[in-house]
């Protein structure tokens, strides 16, 4: 375990506990979760989403925490080389760093240009809670005022102040950076969503006597199973991956500050249940029933335009509006906040650890990437004079909704299939309490991967009926000049994972290079 005494570790348990729910607790919870909902079918969607969460979320999340534990063990905090020491237990060497590199690639795809987009939002979130308090969208058409923020850079700023204060946390290491802004944080992100929700159920029918906020409650939580179709079960798996933070190799990473047999069971159930009581209680009893009461069961459709068109239009319309809608902003900005530190503390990890870069040093040379990967996001919008977000839509298509799956399937199989049951032993380990034998066997080793193999293939099949892999996709029917912006997101995801993988083989091959070349693992 030597490997791992020089490795910043958490300062305390509740330190760890806040910023590992707050890794969770993001965007998805507050911004993606009530439209997903609200789309497919309300208290419908809630059913597959339970399930996915129980059957997929849960174990992938003990899968993540063990690889990460056991890799911070052995001085790594990246993804790829975890993979690969636990693999080569089962499979040869040159078998495993070939997995560990595809699982380093998309774990290095997933941090760069989910944050690509990511910070962007951050930033919008930064400049919504501005204009709330001055009054900046006050009496002016919301839909306009997005385009118009979007297409001006004088507010890139506020992407800029985001991305600047997410490197000067990082710089400040774990315990001193991430954690402290985490206990800072998570507890205003739970304040703000009570105010909301306590706002949410006392609104009544400002509007329109069928529009009641009590109404949106029950639109939640009554299903409707005529609501119920296969697109609402695919959707509510891909949720679970994006809310909890799976298959981005951020869980891994912050698993791997941790002491040898420190309690991970324990942790898991905890982030697990702190993520869903933000997303399921709060934002779901305060942005859906808000919506629900000024704009009807139709207007709380929407993705970007529920949380940047629709609901500036509600705060501008309620009593005591301004201060409601920077509570909801900041609220975005916060939550966006502590999720964008684990993607960027993953990258400065690596090159920590692997290229043997300062920790500040790295922040400083991250900040810099992270502005010229989000560059065509900003410039598609002052290029075009239109707030389309086609290259936005196309990086998420295939990195945030896509290929973090397939990173949480191998992660599973390399430790339920290959590893078996020194996975269960490694789970448990300093545990206070146990994940049986029983649940291990059949979530870890048969549903869990079975289910998101079936759910694959059928976000594969939905992709390919849709049109996603077409030079002109169908969703930029009656915009196909923005093609170029789709294939430019495209080129940009290959290269990226490209990269990453280059990367990730070279520094398994770098530190395993005798076992690798003969293919045999030392103990």
């Amino acid at each position: 375990m030597a490997d791992n005494q020089n490795r910043d570790q958490w300062g305390s348990k509740i330190g760890l506990i806040l910023a590992m729910a707050g890794n969770a607790v993001g965007l998805g919870n507050f911004w993606r979760f009530p439209y997903i909902a609200a789309t497919n079918g309300g208290g419908a969607f809630m059913i597959p989403y339970f399930f996915a969460l129980i059957v997929i979320g849960l174990p992938t999340m003990l899968v993540e925490w063990t690889i990460g534990r056991y890799g911070g063990a052995h001085g790594h905090g990246t993804v790829g080389p975890m993979v690969y020491i636990q693999a080569k237990k089962a499979i040869s060497p040159k078998k495993a760093i070939i997995l560990g590199s595809v699982c380093g690639a998309i774990g290095f795809g997933v941090t760069v240009l989910v944050n690509s987009y990511y910070t962007h939002i951050i930033g919008w979130s930064l400049g919504y809670a501005v204009n709330s308090l001055t009054g900046g969208y006050v009496g002016v058409d919301s839909g306009a005022f997005f385009v118009n923020y979007v297409t001006d850079p004088k507010n890139l700023i506020f992407w800029i102040i985001g991305l600047a204060s997410l490197g000067w946390a990082v710089m400040k290491g774990v315990s001193e950076g991430i954690e402290a802004w985490a206990k800072v944080m998570m507890p205003a992100i739970y304040v703000f969503g009570i105010i909301l929700a306590v706002r949410a159920v006392t609104l009544g029918a400002p509007v329109n006597p069928d529009w009641s906020s009590m109404k949106g409650l029950n639109f939640v939580w009554n299903p409707d199973l005529s609501q119920l179709t296969s697109a609402s079960i695919v959707t509510a798996t891909g949720q679970i991956f994006f809310t909890l933070s799976l298959g981005m190799g951020i869980i891994c990473n912050y698993a791997s500050y941790l002491q040898p047999d420190e309690d991970i069971v324990t942790a898991s159930v905890a982030t697990v249940a702190l993520n869903e009581f933000a997303e399921v209680i709060l934002a779901g009893t305060s942005v859906i029933p808000i919506s629900y009461a000024f704009l009807g069961p139709e207007g709380i459709k929407g993705s970007i335009g529920l949380a940047f068109m629709a609901l500036p239009n509600v705060f501008t319309t309620m009593a005591g509006g301004r201060i409601f809608g920077a509570v909801w902003f900041f609220l975005l900005f916060f939550a966006g906040f502590t999720s964008a530190i684990a993607m960027y503390n993953y990258l400065v990890a690596l090159l920590e650890e692997e290229l043997g870069v300062q920790r500040k040093k790295g922040a400083l040379l991250i900040f810099v990437l992270y502005l010229i990967v989000g560059a065509p996001i900003a410039a598609e919008g002052i290029i075009t004079g239109e707030a389309n977000l086609i290259y936005f839509t196309e990086v998420d298509n295939w990195i945030g909704n896509y290929l973090l799956i397939v990173l949480g399937l191998l992660e599973v199989i390399t430790l339920a299939w290959l590893v078996r049951d020194d996975g269960l032993v490694e789970m448990n380990k300093g545990g206070l309490w146990h994940v049986p034998k029983w649940f291990y066997k059949l979530f870890h080793q048969f549903l869990t991967p079975i289910c998101i193999i079936v759910f694959l293939g059928i976000f594969t099949r939905d992709y390919w009926i849709a049109g996603n892999f077409k030079i002109t996709p169908s969703y930029i029917n009656g915009i196909e000049y923005m093609a170029p912006w789709v294939n430019a997101a495209r080129l940009v995801v290959v290269v990226v994972l490209i990269i990453g993988f280059i990367q990730t083989h070279r520094a398994i091959k770098r530190k395993y290079k005798d076992e690798i070349e003969t293919n045999k693992a030392n103990a």
